[in-house]
């Protein structure tokens, strides 16, 4: 059976985009996401079968939440074995995000999706780094003051990732409108999540 590879995040608006894009400059060796990679991860879910993608997208449209105001504030990077791996312009307010992430960990364990064990902290990825990335130093003091007028997220999105040799494509699978109201029950979650994750072929041996 062919499995697919999912996340939900927020993506964030075209005139915000722009401005994280003007950022993206000055690591050498650093791996710069596009415009379309840009979002904040909700949850990452990983590989699952076709039947739970059909059950996640299902239980998402009971998802019920208000459009958040949020803004960008500032950068920072993550570190993996004592190394930077990733650097990231921050989001908040940190709140609102983090009950809406609570809410989406709710639903998908009504469909068995094991919990999240790391912590939520709510960012955009701007590169992704290796052993030969660097400096990072002076990136990180260029923007340490990036800030963005408030913009609001009015949808979650379920993605499917596929990668390939020029880094990870995201595949938009269904939306979830944040007006406040039930999703299963609204016209326009309806719509979006009728829409069936396509059964991919299987490889060939």
């Amino acid at each position: 059976m062919s499995t697919h590879r999912l996340f939900i995040a927020l993506r964030p608006p075209r005139p915000i985009r722009e401005i994280l894009v003007t950022t993206m400059h000055g690591i050498s060796g650093a791996r710069w996401q596009s415009d379309e990679q840009l979002h904040l991860t909700l949850r990452f879910i990983g590989e699952v079968d076709h039947h739970q993608a059909e059950d996640i997208a299902a239980a998402l449209g009971a998802l019920y939440a208000r459009a958040l105001l949020a803004r960008i504030a500032g950068v920072s990077l993550f570190e993996r074995q004592g190394r930077p791996h990733m650097v990231w312009a921050g989001v908040e307010p940190h709140e609102p995000l983090a009950a809406l992430h609570r809410k989406v960990e709710q639903l998908l364990a009504r469909v068995g999706v094991a919990p999240e064990t790391r912590s939520f902290m709510p960012h955009i990825t701007l590169a992704r780094l290796n052993r030969g990335s660097g400096p990072v130093a002076p990136f990180l003091a260029r923007n340490s003051d990036l800030a963005t007028p408030a913009f609001a997220f009015g949808h979650v999105t379920l993605y499917e990732s596929e990668m390939g040799h020029g880094g990870s494509r995201y595949h938009p699978v269904a939306r979830y409108p944040l007006d406040g109201e039930n999703s299963a029950t609204s016209a326009a979650a309806t719509a979006s999540t009728s829409f069936h994750v396509t059964e991919k072929p299987p490889s060939s041996p």
